[in-house]
């Protein structure tokens, strides 16, 4: 049978990249400039400043040409030493990865366990630094926001328990997937590094990457020797745009400043909160009602703990996410994020950051609907219009 390509604009889902808005595709499409231009160095300050008010922080901030991998490394290697000892807190898939990209420099990678579906605890945190007599441990590193579980993590409550057990620790917080979706105050919540992409929350294509830090963590980068020289932070200091070894990715910026426009000026980050958690709420709505006759459930067991960036959906016993995906992929035009590691063919993933509005949500969420009764997967139907309800009362 031939499979006919659906017509219409591709509905992307997936948590990450993002849709990016029209006006920030055209503002990248600008003619190549010198990036040392006067003109260009304007739009690049400007940059500098709307992301720190995007971090809430008036610390030091570098950009990589990179994904927010890159980011990362750049921090774990301007930050410690060989054989330095850092505490990842489990959170699912990407606070994994932290640790074996940490465990690839060299680091020892102590990690404070946790149930995916249930997220940390900040008294085990306390308990776990408070066990550190000699304070061997450099760092605590969090993911606020788990991509894959649908999770967020009180960074109030993980700075509380740091300084609850009085450990002199940086806080490391990863920040790629929350950063322009959800709440984030650097400077307040004591965080000491903070790292960001722009490829989800700023709507950028991915490859521009960047990370806050606080004082502390500068004065912690000067005793650092694991090896580095793009990532220099030192080095990169020494350069008019206090990044980048090389050349800089001048049509990045020229879409940042649009994105951070829309964001800052045209939206307001209190209506851009709010919009990104009325979504959220609609959406997981949907699933609540598809949870009935033993259908799809979310996979985050704590509702104080539902993001408002993705929302992870696990699957009924006995039926896999690909197939779902695939329905929705190659007949409906709509892409939607698998499961990643343990949790692949468990859970299907539903992206609403960014650029995104209620009637996309909603085609979304009525494309998942109609792939559960094509592949005949359990569940009570009602799921948008539960989706409508919220959105109704809430707009």
């Amino acid at each position: 049978m031939q499979v006919v390509k659906p017509r219409g604009r591709l509905f992307f889902a997936n948590p990450g990249p993002t849709n990016i808005p029209d006006s920030v595709l055209k503002a990248m499409s600008h003619h190549t400039v010198d990036f040392n231009d006067p003109d260009f160095l304007t739009v690049y300050h400007r940059c500098f400043e709307g992301v720190k008010t995007i971090l809430g922080t008036k610390g030091h901030l570098f950009f990589y040409a990179g994904s927010g991998h890159a980011a990362w490394e750049a921090s774990l290697v301007n930050l410690f030493s060989a054989g330095d000892r850092i505490l990842i807190v489990e959170t699912g898939h990407f606070s994994e990865s932290w640790g074996r990209m940490a465990t690839a420099h060299g680091l020892e990678v102590q990690t404070l366990p946790a149930e995916w579906n249930k997220g940390p605890d900040a008294a085990a945190l306390e308990a776990a630094l408070k066990a550190d007599k000699d304070h061997a441990i450099k760092a605590v590193c969090v993911v606020h926001n788990e991509t894959s579980t649908g999770m967020t993590v009180s960074l109030k409550d993980m700075r509380k328990a740091i300084d609850g057990a009085k450990h002199p620790a940086l806080f490391m917080v990863d920040t790629i997937s929350s950063l322009g979706s959800l709440d984030f105050r650097m400077d307040e919540w004591g965080i000491d590094c903070a790292v960001g992409g722009g490829q989800k929350g700023l709507m950028l294509p991915t490859g521009l990457s960047f990370t806050g830090l606080s004082d502390k963590a500068m004065a912690v980068h000067q005793t650092s020797t694991l090896p580095k020289h793009y990532f220099n932070w030192t080095t990169m200091l020494a350069r008019p745009h206090k990044s980048f070894l090389g050349t800089v990715p001048v049509h990045f910026f020229f879409g940042l400043q649009e994105s951070l426009r829309l964001m800052l000026e045209e939206e307001g980050l209190a209506h851009l909160f709010a919009r990104h958690s009325r979504l959220a709420r609609a959406t997981r709505a949907a699933v609540k009602q598809w949870s009935g006759n033993q259908g799809p459930t979310l996979f985050s067991a704590d509702p104080s703990r539902y993001s408002d960036s993705v929302t992870a959906v696990r699957m009924p016993e006995g039926f896999s996410s690909d197939g779902l995906r695939k329905t929705a992929h190659e007949r409906f035009n709509v892409s939607l994020g698998g499961g990643l590691s343990r949790l692949a063919g468990q859970v299907f993933r539903i992206g609403h950051m960014g650029d995104l509005n209620e009637p996309m949500i909603l085609g979304t969420l009525g494309v998942v609907e109609m792939a559960l009764k094509i592949n005949g997967i359990p569940h009570a139907s009602g799921g948008v219009e539960a989706a409508l309800q919220v959105l109704a009362e809430e707009t």
